[in-house]
């Protein structure tokens, strides 16, 4: 499984972007797609995920940031509205939860995209 992640950039608080997440994966439907982030001198952090029991999302974008699928390309986009400056980070795609694993934590997934960098401007 391979995963492409794209759509980052600089953009001012307020702003908005749409990260994009290209999955190389027959049955891509049955997978688990989420979105994790890392600040410099930060952990990793859950953003979001998305799968047949629907969506989750970090509290911290609550709101701002909406996770959706197109079966069809195999792809899952991260809208991410009224940015913050907190929300810069490297934003990663990942896919393949280990069965029964929590979905929030970022060593219960197996497939990692390369990253995508997003700075938001004060």
């Amino acid at each position: 499984v391979q995963l492409q992640a794209s759509g980052g950039g600089l953009v001012q608080a307020g702003g908005c972007l749409r990260l994009s997440c290209a999955a190389s994966v027959r049955s891509f439907n049955t997978y688990t797609l989420g979105w994790f982030r890392q600040a410099p001198g930060k952990e990793r952090e859950f953003v979001s995920k998305v799968d047949r029991s629907g969506a989750d999302y970090a509290d911290s974008v609550k709101g701002r940031f909406t996770i959706f699928r197109d079966n069809a390309k195999n792809t899952a986009y991260l809208q991410m509205n009224s940015l913050k400056p907190e929300d810069t980070a490297v934003y990663y795609c990942v896919s393949g939860l280990r069965d029964g694993g929590r979905w929030y934590d970022p060593n219960e997934y197996v497939y990692w995209g390369q990253g995508t960098q997003v700075t938001v401007s004060s």
